[in-house]
């Protein structure tokens, strides 16, 4: 049975629409990081690069290579970890041109030194493309944090932190840092902003 996300791991892909304190064990990425506004090209060859060694593991029994301890499983949504330039810290206008980030796709535990080698070289070979240089692979453990579903348009995401932010201070908490991740459960270019699914969380300590 194809193992699924939206159904294994409910407590971390799908919270529901008001602030829960959980606990994010460490998992497996292909990361890349980037600077600038998320609606550039740029951006979407990021993503595209990810995704397409992430199919590459996704689909390597096809490939003649079959990874110890595989199993069927569906390709993980897109995450990123946000963050700002000094001077974009500095203005009063939020300047989506000074926003850097470390977008990433998880991968299932049997990925390893050797999955990830062959994932590249899979793709260099189908799909070569210069950002592959920049992809690394990364373990990764948020620990303790707060999170909550955003529905509707990322512009209007500060409305959903302001409630996060209420709710760490209502039970004592502190966030660790301002660099707050965003798993993207909707695909923009088919789903109606009002609409679009996002999980946003905070790492935080007691």
């Amino acid at each position: 049975m194809k193992y699924e996300w939206r159904k294994e791991e409910k407590e971390i892909y799908l919270p529901r629409e008001k602030p829960a304190l959980v606990k994010i064990p460490k998992a497996k990425y292909f990361c890349i990081k980037g600077k600038g506004n998320p609606n550039n090209g740029d951006f979407s060859n990021r993503i595209a690069v990810l995704y397409s060694l992430a199919y590459a593991v996704r689909m390597m029994p096809k490939s003649g290579f079959i990874p110890n301890g595989y199993f069927e499983y569906t390709v993980y949504p897109l995450e990123g970890l946000w963050d700002m330039t000094e001077g974009g810290k500095s203005g009063d206008v939020f300047n989506k041109d000074e926003l850097i980030y470390t977008i990433m796709i998880k991968q299932p535990y049997f990925v390893n030194e050797e999955v990830t080698e062959k994932a590249f070289e899979i793709v260099n070979k189908k799909k070569p493309d210069k950002l592959l240089e920049e992809v690394y692979f990364d373990e990764i453990e948020d620990g303790l944090s707060v999170q909550m579903l955003h529905i509707g348009s990322y512009d209007a995401e500060p409305e959903t932190f302001s409630k996060m932010k209420d709710y760490i201070n209502e039970n004592n908490l502190k966030i660790r840092s301002l660099v707050h991740r965003e798993i993207y459960l909707s695909d923009a270019r088919k789903v109606e902003r009002d609409k679009l699914k996002t999980v946003l969380r905070y790492t935080v300590t007691k």
